[in-house]
């Protein structure tokens, strides 16, 4: 699920061409893809299911729950068998055609466990992302960081990246060098980091753990590929550092509300993506104020007054 490239501080965007919807297509040697028909302004052009080896396959992020799309993949793979189906988190534009999937395969649902929130809500505080998560995904075998799935020719190795989701992982394939990134670096536009579902603090530290690696291509949970995906990680930390500056500053210029920052900072922003603006930004301040930087009455909260640090909310 994506946030937006929009604003005067946009992160770079490396390959903004959107692959097409409704057929198979072979990337590399041991990747293909096919793109679900669930394309709007959170998801691209839908998004990207793939499948890892030949013969004996794996099946990674199956999509929402769509019969037609997974019956679709099933017809693409003809007499392969998926060997297992992958889940890198728990929003319902991924996970719930996991169970659909296994229910016409039998093959074992692996990857995140059950969908987690970051933190419980304060008193009167709605997840406005709640209808968004698949509270019903339970894997047959819950992956964590470095735990190693095989097949034939093809090994996929967990990596755990908190932050859209704290469920979140990442998957090396390291016969290709490649990492299947999920929602937490795409190119084609940020990711939303939305509290209590996600955390700007864990979102980062997540990006510099994925610089510290050394793949060189990301196959992302929508859009195409990251090609040169450290100068690309980076250019997404700088791009969120640069935006919890111009929060601070439309602070310090008196905008008080999470509606008034928005204003002032994505000017010329699609209508559909202002709520998505509004929720990164909240997960900005939430780490603000956690890190003494903005003050608030009560904790951060997406209808909360903000200010300067030793100032009143």
């Amino acid at each position: 699920m994506a946030e937006t490239g929009s604003g005067a501080d946009s992160a770079p965007v490396f390959e903004a061409a959107l692959p097409m919807a409704g057929r198979m297509a072979s990337l590399t040697p041991l990747i293909r893809r096919r793109v679900a028909p669930n394309g709007g302004p959170f998801t691209g052009s839908g998004t990207c299911t793939y499948v890892v080896g030949h013969g004996r396959v794996a099946v990674i992020d199956p999509g929402p729950d769509d019969a037609a799309h997974v019956a679709a993949l099933l017809a693409d793979l003809g007499a392969e068998t998926v060997e297992a189906i992958v889940v890198t988190h728990t929003h319902r534009d991924h996970s719930p055609g996991a169970r659909l999937l296994r229910a016409r395969t039998g093959a074992p649902i692996v990857g995140c466990g059950p969908h987690r929130a970051a933190r419980d809500l304060a008193a009167g505080e709605v997840a406005v992302l709640d209808a968004g998560a698949d509270r019903l995904h339970v894997p047959d075998r819950a992956m964590r960081e470095g735990d190693r799935l095989s097949g034939a020719g093809w090994s996929l190795v967990a990596i755990e990246t908190p932050g859209h989701t704290m469920n979140h992982l990442a998957f090396a394939l390291p016969e290709e060098n490649a990492l299947f990134s999920g929602d937490h670096v795409m190119a084609w536009s940020t990711s939303i980091v939305a509290p209590p579902d996600g955390a700007m603090r864990a979102y980062m530290a997540s990006l510099d753990k994925l610089r510290g690696r050394s793949e060189g291509v990301y196959w992302p949970g929508h859009g195409g590929p990251v090609r040169d995906p450290r100068r690309y990680v980076r250019g997404l930390a700088n791009h969120r550092r640069r935006r919890e500056t111009s929060i601070l500053a439309r602070i310090a210029a008196g905008d008080t509300t999470i509606p008034a920052i928005v204003a002032a900072i994505y000017q010329g922003l699609d209508p559909r993506l202002r709520g998505a603006a509004a929720l990164s930004v909240f997960a900005h301040l939430e780490d603000l104020v956690e890190r003494g930087l903005v003050a608030t009455e009560g904790g951060a909260r997406l209808d909360g007054v903000f200010g300067r640090a030793g100032t009143a909310g």
